[in-house]
């Protein structure tokens, strides 16, 4: 399975990004719906201009948008980027638990074999 070198450095980004606990909290508040940098500050003892540097990683990463609302500029979670992500390590737990049932049918006929 190979990975063209735009999608594996969409990956890398991705997941860079997602390396960074405060980045993974915006990550989770914004999977209850759209939310400003202010609101999205609130939480954390760091700078609204820390936030926005958080925001824009992500940004970058695919993980999030920005709208623009009047004079609000609501951020948003990216749900399809996400869901890439998921379905790339979807592939690789799949191929692990099919490794996991042979190896257990290896031992359970091995284990006949003692008896």
């Amino acid at each position: 399975m190979t990975i063209e070198s735009g999608e594996d450095d969409q990956l890398d980004r991705a997941f860079t990004a997602l390396g960074d606990g405060v980045r993974r909290q915006i990550v989770a508040r914004l999977s209850r719906g759209p939310a400003t940098v202010n609101e999205l500050a609130e939480p954390f003892a760091i700078s609204i201009q820390a936030v926005s540097k958080h925001i824009q990683v992500l940004e970058q990463a695919g993980l999030v948008t920005r709208t623009r609302d009047a004079q609000r500029r609501p951020v948003h979670l990216n749900a399809a980027r996400l869901e890439a992500l998921t379905a790339w390590i979807d592939r690789y737990r799949l191929i692990h638990e099919q490794q996991f049932r042979r190896l257990d049918s290896l031992l359970a006929t091995l284990k006949e074999k003692e008896k």
